[in-house]
């Protein structure tokens, strides 16, 4: 996450003042991210893009969405689509969550919505577990 202009990534998506670096393919190996690049990683590619998806949420996608420029708004930026998921999620019945996902999932699209939703929450845990250690390893080296 950077300010525009300033990354050298491949690449540099976002429409705000912020932009988040991407290369294709992923080099090998994946340069370590921050706390700010996880964060918009979770709130557009894991969050927000399946509220949008399947809940009806607003548009999420790298190349659109105005990514924070403060850990404030981009904490608020979280809760508000982690929210929206779980606002989703807990309005599944036993048919909704044993239906396929869609089309919107690409390979999944035969899937249950049950695969779908424990693999977001997957993705959140292991991602949260992440942004975790980082912010520790922060505090204990700075």
């Amino acid at each position: 996450m950077r300010p525009r202009g300033t990354g050298s990534a491949e690449v540099q998506a976002g429409s705000g003042d912020f932009t988040i670096d991407f290369a294709y393919p992923e080099p090998r190996p994946a340069p370590l991210t921050t706390i700010a690049w996880r964060i918009g990683h979770v709130v557009v590619g894991v969050l927000g893009a399946r509220w949008h998806d399947h809940f009806g949420g607003p548009p999420h996608d790298y190349m659109t969405h105005e990514f924070a420029g403060d850990a404030v708004g981009r904490l608020a930026q979280l809760d508000r689509t982690y929210a929206g998921w779980m606002e989703g999620v807990r309005g599944l019945d036993d048919d909704a969550l044993a239906a396929p996902v869609g089309e919107a999932e690409g390979h999944w699209s035969a899937a249950p919505m049950a695969t779908l939703v424990l693999h977001i929450h997957r993705e959140v845990i292991h991602h949260g577990a992440e942004l975790c250690l980082l912010r520790d390893l922060y505090a204990h080296t700075h």
